[in-house]
């Protein structure tokens, strides 16, 4: 008995350690026009949304300059009912709701539906760092401010101007809720990814958007929450019940989390995927000669190996010779600035967290996992995922804070209730991926995105990489795509120097907005044709 329960705590860990949850955050942009309220809602003003006397509900309006366009919109922080199909009341789902108010008579404007991860983490990293109208104002993305106080700024590569943006925070996570008793009809795949069709559906039909171009964002374990959905959403009575035949224009995943099989471990596929990765983190660091290889060449050649001499040893194993080996060796350490001996030691295999803490050990170093572009003393640490990450240490504390901010003095939101920013206990570790409540993910969920690509040949997917992403690796995202039955004609791939949050930075910000911005526009078009 003893035994089993210390092999489930064991998959509990695991779980944890892949569960992506996301956090990064953005230098300032240039100068734009102050985003300040215009009006507020009555119930805001008096407020009677607060959670002693009802559901959340709170009505701003303000302007903005958004990707060089002045334009008015209003803030809506409003409470979805999450209830069986019973009608049983089993939770809410509080979500912000941000669209134009300057386009009266103009055609449905695009829609998009954006989460982040965990699960167990609320939407506030995308909503603070990438999409919407306030960010987390940092100074130096990789070394930012840790104390109070901190500073949000105006964002004005938030796509407001082309769509509407609604930000999800799923139930148990941000304000909202579940009702005791019934975390095990919420926290799963299929029960999040039920409670989150249900709250489109109802969105659209309040809303009157059903016409509308419709788009989802995911990121980390979002990414799995995207392609459930998805599938769910353009599914017929077998998968959900009843006709629901809701069809997507887009899809757009960061830190891509699909398949969690072999990672950050010595499995063969791991090493592999993961290689291009620890190649571009060492030369971020200087580990190998700057001089003779681009950062990009850095990763080609890492690629190129992966995909051959390096491939052909791990498959042959313990027949390898020594020789064969010794070159390999050599190679590895030369590409991933790690000794020699460190690399024969680990038997050609070397997993992410033991490359974070061994790349700059001789300067007493750590890199973070979630960006590798981050360091903290290699010092006993609390063994914390997220809190002794040496990125997600720094850069957290500011989104906590900055969600808080825009929340009261932005959105105008006054209740008792605390903000959830990550619930691992009550949440991740007790998940469900289809075998019970905190054992590990054993699917795939590409299959679910190929599925839902497959009915709607229309459906195209914006598929970014964090360069530094230690967590999920750009060779991981690539491989997953590639060994699914997916369209790549569908499929746009982009790459961002930075990490598990692919828009930490200025340049990385401005550059995935962008191309955030292009898709929707394409994707929306009247005339787009599969």
């Amino acid at each position: 008995m003893n035994d089993r329960l210390g092999l489930r705590e064991v998959f509990q860990q695991a779980a944890l350690a892949v569960a992506v949850l996301c956090a990064t955050a953005a230098a300032p942009a240039e100068p734009v026009e102050t985003t300040q309220p215009i009006k507020i809602s009555a119930a805001a003003a008096s407020g009677a949304a607060d959670s002693a006397a009802g559901p959340i509900h709170f009505e701003t309006e303000h302007s903005g300059t958004f990707n060089g366009k002045t334009v008015r919109y209003q803030a809506i922080v409003d409470t979805f009912q999450l209830k069986a199909d019973s009608g049983e009341k089993i939770g809410t789902i509080v979500s912000t709701t941000y669209r134009r108010t300057d386009l009266a008579g103009a055609q449905p404007r695009p829609v998009l539906f954006t989460f982040n991860g965990g699960p167990g983490s609320a939407s506030l990293w995308l909503q603070m760092g990438l999409i919407g109208p306030k960010r987390v104002d940092f100074k130096d993305d990789v070394h930012p401010r840790t104390v109070p106080p901190f500073k949000i700024t105006d964002n004005a590569e938030s796509p407001l101007d082309v769509a509407t943006v609604v930000v999800i925070d799923p139930p148990g996570t941000g304000f909202s809720t579940v009702v005791p008793g019934k975390e095990t009809e919420v926290f799963g795949v299929e029960q999040d990814a039920t409670a989150n069709v249900k709250f489109i559906q109802d969105w659209l039909a309040r809303n009157g958007q059903q016409n509308a171009p419709k788009f989802l964002l995911g990121e980390s374990y979002g990414t799995i929450r995207a392609a459930r959905v998805a599938k769910m959403l353009g599914g017929g009575p077998s998968e959900t019940g009843s006709l629901t035949a809701i069809t997507l224009n887009g899809i757009i995943m960061l830190g891509q989390a699909m398949d969690y099989l072999g990672r950050d471990s010595h499995e063969d596929r791991s090493c592999l995927n993961v290689l291009p990765t620890l190649a571009a983190v060492a030369w971020y660091h200087g580990r190998v000669d700057q001089k003779k290889s681009t950062l990009q060449s850095q990763i080609d050649d890492a690629t190129s190996f992966a995909a051959g001499e390096y491939l052909t040893i791990l498959y042959k194993g313990s027949s390898a010779t020594a020789a064969e080996k010794s070159r390999v060796t050599q190679k590895l350490a030369a590409l991933t600035g790690l000794p020699e001996a460190f690399v024969l030691r680990k038997n050609l295999r070397i997993s992410p967290k033991e490359f974070s803490s061994e790349l700059l050990a001789s300067q007493g170093q750590q890199v973070g996992l979630y960006d590798g572009r981050y360091t903290l003393p290699l010092v006993p640490t609390g063994g914390d995922l997220v809190a002794d990450d040496p990125a997600m240490a720094q850069y957290i504390p500011a989104f906590v804070a900055g969600v808080q901010l825009h929340l009261r003095d932005d959105l105008k939101v006054a209740t008792q209730m605390p903000y959830k920013a990550i619930e691992f206990r009550s949440i991740n570790a007790r998940w469900d991926y289809g075998h019970g409540p905190g054992l590990p993910q054993s699917w795939n969920y590409a299959n679910e995105l190929a599925i839902a690509m497959r009915r709607n040949p229309a459906l195209k997917l914006l598929l970014g990489e964090g360069t530094y992403d230690l967590v999920t690796t750009m060779g991981d995202a690539d491989y997953t795509i590639d060994h699914a039955a997916i369209d790549r004609s569908r499929v746009i791939v982009k790459r961002y120097a930075s990490g598990h949050m692919p828009y930490l930075g200025d340049e990385n910000r401005k550059l995935l907005a962008k191309d955030i911005r292009e898709f929707i526009t394409a994707a929306s078009r009247a005339d787009a044709r599969p």
